[in-house]
């Protein structure tokens, strides 16, 4: 009996899988969420007094002041709160909640 010796595949071809995971990752799940944080990002130096903002921890409140890197929130009457801008969701009434 002749044993063939099998052909081993070019280093190009063992690399195409790689590279179509890595294109699929980057389509699905890296380049939304780029996105959103730019979004958000854009969101966040937007922000001016007046606005109706939720914080992450759910606070409900109105923009009263902007400072450097956060904001005072009116939260109830006589009640204002200084947050920083990274802890801030979005605004109300942007993410559906029925107002």
């Amino acid at each position: 009996m002749l044993a063939f010796a099998q052909a081993q595949p070019s280093a190009f071809i063992q690399l195409v899988p790689i590279v179509l995971i890595f294109g699929i990752f980057y389509f699905l799940l890296i380049a939304p969420m780029r996105k959103r944080q730019k979004a958000v990002q854009q969101m966040i130096s937007d922000i001016k007094k007046g606005d109706r903002i939720v914080t992450s921890g759910g606070l409900h409140g109105e923009v009263t002041a902007v400072l450097d890197s956060a904001v005072l929130v009116k939260v109830a009457d006589n009640v204002k709160v200084k947050i920083s801008k990274s802890a801030i969701s979005g605004l109300q009434g942007s993410e559906g909640d029925g107002r």
